[in-house]
């Protein structure tokens, strides 16, 4: 979504009430002293270990300087496709159309809620998500030995990251060679710098004022304090524990995601899981509904679960309803037992969802799905290039050819449209994909209608997650969506059948309000849409004031932006106490007056 935000980091806020003996510190991005300070304080250090680990001096060096010197996840990924890339033949060595293009169509914003390209499979290889095999493969191109790596895998899991794998034997390595135990705090955890607090309820927006709203907030500030006192209170979700050779013993903060990323389970697996304890305090009505990537910063989702009443996420991959990926996780009070899909079914693969491609579709392009989708595509130039360079190939061309142009197909979701002609999907066909009825976002630029397109639910995927609404509410049901986007939640319900006889919509872009307005028109809705235009602008008055006109809300939906939690943006992945993403403080903090509110009535 089109994010109007603070300019401030918010550093000169205290949330020292929030610390004591009992709590742990809340997730801190580092200022910028401090970033410059490990700058200085790692070059020693991470120069050596990613070359111990079989990588150049000037590909180290390389990474270093695009990424910056404290983000070693960022450049280890990196240094896994430089590799990758390097030892891929070439007979034209300095051709730039042997490389992946940086030409691309980034839209109006490069740091905008988009996931990481390690999303779908052909990146989870390096990331971590492949099998034994191709984890033992890559860990051996790195300089391990087959039997470290065999023994890495097998005492962290096959779900492990590879880079959480790599450093893990390293840290063996470096506990054997010091002669004691290295402590793995994971790659994503900040220690917080004394002078550099965060509070969530003062985040300032500097564009854009709301009457009423900073004296509301101060007003409820101590009542505010107490419920996250008691949401920190809470136990984090399930950790896991991962260790190098020898004594080198670490823990992390997160979540083991399944594999497949089924969630609960699907219409077509006999053995789902039908029911799960939901604490007390977090059992509906109102029911509430949160979304966000799978793939997060370390202690991302054990935080968010934490602060939703300790609920353990359901982490679900669109891939599983239609011909692309999504990897999602959800946190919600809602009832599992009797879901069902949305009809029609979509098609599950790319020749089945666009039977046209079929025709043009080369044999060694082995693609059955796409990629997440994104805000951003490919740009003409790229897709020029690879249209050159297949022209001047035999047919089939050359292994290096080949797999440069899967890499940036499967980076970009280019499907092919002619002979040796690819294209990026168009607005329409995305629409198409993520369930959205045709049409949807015309009327808006290409770049708009991407950005506002990769910043939505996938509809089929939520609805059947909704779908129990149907038989709760059958004379109807009121919404409060916050972070609307451009309705994927109320189309999802639409779609499903359930009536919204009212719904408080929350969104602070005016392009993807407009978009939510005009399908809320055409399609005749019998119920009222109000409209909010900032979560900081969500106060008890304006809650109260619809529960008194309405009667109450029967369903909190949304989810926060993931700008700093999605893997493509290297420079600001600062977890929830980055710009965009510490809103989700706010959905924490409306849902929690909510349901205050509406135990009263």
């Amino acid at each position: 979504m089109d994010w109007v935000t603070d300019e401030s980091d918010g550093s000169d806020v205290d949330l020292s009430w929030l610390q004591n003996d009992d709590n742990p510190p809340l997730p801190q991005a580092p200022s910028n002293q401090a970033l410059q300070d490990g700058t200085r304080a790692s070059t020693s250090s991470l120069m050596p270990r990613f070359l111990d680990m079989g990588f150049s001096e000037k590909m180290v060096a390389d990474a270093i300087e695009k990424n910056g010197d404290g983000n070693y996840e960022s450049i280890l990924e990196d240094l896994l496709t430089y590799k990758m890339l390097e030892e891929t033949p070439s007979g034209n060595e300095g051709n730039e159309e042997n490389t992946p293009s940086d030409e691309n169509d980034w839209g109006d914003d490069d740091s905008s809620d988009i996931d990481d390209f390690d999303d779908m499979d052909f990146e989870l290889e390096m990331s971590g998500q492949a099998s034994f095999r191709k984890k033992l493969r890559t860990l051996e191109e790195m300089g391990f030995s087959r039997d470290v790596a065999s023994s890495a895998i097998e005492r962290c899991g096959e779900d492990v990251p590879i880079f959480e794998l790599a450093d893990s034997i390293y840290a063996a390595q470096t506990a054997e060679k010091e002669g004691g135990v290295w402590e793995y705090d994971g790659f994503n955890s900040y220690k917080k710098k004394e002078g550099d607090n965060y509070d969530p309820f003062t985040h300032n927006n500097k564009r854009q004022k709301c009457n009423g709203a900073s004296s509301s907030r101060h007003r409820s500030s101590t009542q505010m304090r107490e419920r996250l006192k008691r949401a920190y209170h809470r136990p984090a979700t399930t950790t896991r524990r991962c260790g190098g050779d020898g004594d080198a013993v670490g823990e992390l903060d997160s979540l083991n995601l399944p594999n497949p990323m089924v969630g609960f389970g699907l219409p077509t697996d006999p053995g789902r899981q039908l029911y799960r304890d939901i604490p007390k305090e977090a059992q509906g009505p109102p029911y509430f509904f949160y979304e966000n990537v799978a793939l997060t910063p370390k202690g991302v989702w054990p935080t968010i679960s934490r602060f939703l009443y300790g609920i353990s996420p359901e982490f679900v991959d669109s891939k599983y309803f239609l011909a692309a990926c999504r990897k999602r996780g959800y946190i919600h009070n809602l009832p599992i037992a009797n879901r069902f899909c949305l009809e029609p079914i979509p098609q599950k693969t790319i020749l089945d969802a666009f039977p046209s491609a079929r025709a043009h579709w080369p044999t060694w392009d082995t693609r059955t799905q796409f990629n997440c989708l994104q805000t951003c595509i490919g740009s003409a130039q790229l897709t020029e290039r690879i249209r050159a360079k297949l022209v001047a190939s035999d047919d089939p061309p050359p292994p290096d050819v080949i797999r440069w142009v899967m890499y940036e197909c499967r980076k970009w979701n280019l499907i092919w449209v002619g002979q040796n002609r690819v294209a990026p999907l168009e607005p329409d066909e995305v629409e198409y994909l993520l369930g959205f009825p045709r049409d949807h976002t015309r009327g808006w630029s290409r770049t708009e209608r991407y950005k506002s397109l990769g910043n939505s639910f996938q509809v089929d995927t939520v609805a059947y997650q909704l779908s129990v609404l149907r038989d709760l509410y059958p004379n109807g049901i009121r919404v409060l969506s916050l972070f609307s986007g451009i309705g994927g939640a109320e189309v999802a319900l639409h779609r499903l059948g359930i009536k919204m006889t009212a719904v408080l919509s929350v969104e602070i872009s005016p392009i993807n309000r407009t978009i939510l307005r005009s399908w809320w028109d055409q399609t005749g809705q019998v119920g009222g849409l109000e409209e909010v235009d900032d979560v900081q602008c969500v106060t008890d008055a304006v809650l109260e004031r619809f529960i008194v006109r309405h009667g109450g809300f029967d369903l909190v939906i949304g989810g926060s932006p993931c700008n700093n939690l999605a893997g493509s943006n290297r420079h600001h992945r600062d977890g929830l106490s980055g710009e965009h993403s510490s809103l989700f403080y706010h959905y924490f903090r409306i849902l929690d007056i909510v349901r205050n509110l509406m135990a009263r009535y």
